[in-house]
């Protein structure tokens, strides 16, 4: 019997989530072994399960869809993960290829462009929906990237993991008392860490935090 694909799917929307389920379910030579509705639990469910493919959403809560690829990649480089997103922008795509997937596919796609893109991550080549590479010609995506080899794959390379994913919960209106429990924290590291991103940003205020957090892909916006 041929081997299946596994993989594993993060989305925070339950019912895409689902719905990606029972898709994947019929086709034979794939299974879903896991699912995971935000960042954080995607990365440690991936690095449990060791799925063959992750197919993650690019916005989620606690840890975007970039942040918890490039987390998976340096943990566990050779697992593939392919990003699934609404968002059809150049930028998002860039910042897609600096993070390390393997790839990125539009929510618009059919079920067989799909299946095709998880075969083409699974088997060692990337994949990007037709629309994507079209408009990059010749160039080929992430070429205009190269001046950025040997920086930090994220926007916000002055930051460290850590503190990326607490200012992406400071944007989203968390509390510092929320973040805390959250991340199995004490407040006063959550103060510390905040006033160590407001001094490495230059930033004074969370207003500040919150647009920096936006332009620079920390926080993705819903389309």
């Amino acid at each position: 019997m041929n081997h299946r694909i596994t993989v594993l799917i993060a989305d925070d929307h339950t019912i895409l989530r689902r719905g990606l389920v029972s898709l994947l379910s019929l086709n034979q030579g794939i299974e879903v072994i896991g699912e995971a509705e935000d960042g954080s639990s995607a990365v440690e469910l991936a690095l449990r399960l060791r799925p063959d493919v992750v197919l993650m959403d690019l916005s989620m809560p606690v840890l975007n869809g970039l942040e918890a690829t490039a987390r998976l990649k340096k943990e566990a480089p050779a697992m593939k993960v392919l990003i699934l997103s609404a968002h059809d922008n150049d930028e998002y795509v860039s910042q897609v290829v600096r993070s390390g997937a393997n790839g990125y596919v539009l929510k618009n796609t059919s079920p067989e462009e799909l299946y095709g893109a998880i075969r083409t991550v699974n088997a060692g080549h990337q994949f990007f929906s037709p629309s994507l590479t079209g408009r990059f010609g010749d160039r080929g995506i992430g070429a205009s990237d190269a001046q950025d080899e040997g920086k930090d794959p994220l926007r916000g390379g002055a930051l460290t993991s850590r503190e990326r994913e607490i200012l992406q919960l400071i944007a989203e209106g968390e509390t510092h008392q929320h973040i805390a429990d959250r991340l199995f924290i004490s407040v006063r590291t959550v103060d510390t860490h905040t006033n160590n991103i407001m001094k490495k940003l230059n930033l004074h205020d969370t207003a500040s935090l919150v647009t920096y957090a936006i332009k620079n892909g920390i926080v993705i916006l819903p389309k």
